[in-house]
């Protein structure tokens, strides 16, 4: 599957767990868990999205393609780690979970820093 085939399956999920924790959750966790949820979900959807931008840079020449896989699967650890662990950590509350989460913000702040990297070379 394609770096944008991925982000575009992604960007489905990420609508589908934010109705999924509007209609299902909203009455089985509390405020605080809730906020996590949404929080997964906002991350989630944001990277995702920059993942389909992403992976569409080199179609535009913008990008490399190698440059542009590698921004693409640091975004998706980043959402399976840091979303993932934020929407496991919402529905268990087993707060060790949290750990995790940093790994992924890591994963984001990476992809990005290669983006940059990338489009700042000659």
């Amino acid at each position: 599957m394609t770096p944008s085939a991925i982000a575009a399956v992604f960007l489905a999920l990420a609508v589908v767990l934010g109705a999924f924790g509007a209609h299902g959750l909203k009455n089985h966790l509390d405020a605080y868990r809730m906020g996590l949820w949404e929080k997964a979900v906002f991350y989630h959807f944001v990277h995702a999205l920059g993942m389909l931008i992403v992976s569409l840079m080199p179609r535009v020449g913008a990008l490399s393609k190698l440059g542009a896989e590698w921004v693409c699967y640091l975004l998706l650890a980043g959402i399976l780690l840091f979303s993932g662990s934020l929407y496991i950590l919402a529905c268990s509350g087993v707060r060790a979970l949290g750990a995790i989460t940093p790994f992924g913000g890591a994963a984001f702040i990476a992809a990005w820093l290669v983006l940059a990297w990338t489009l700042g070379r000659p």
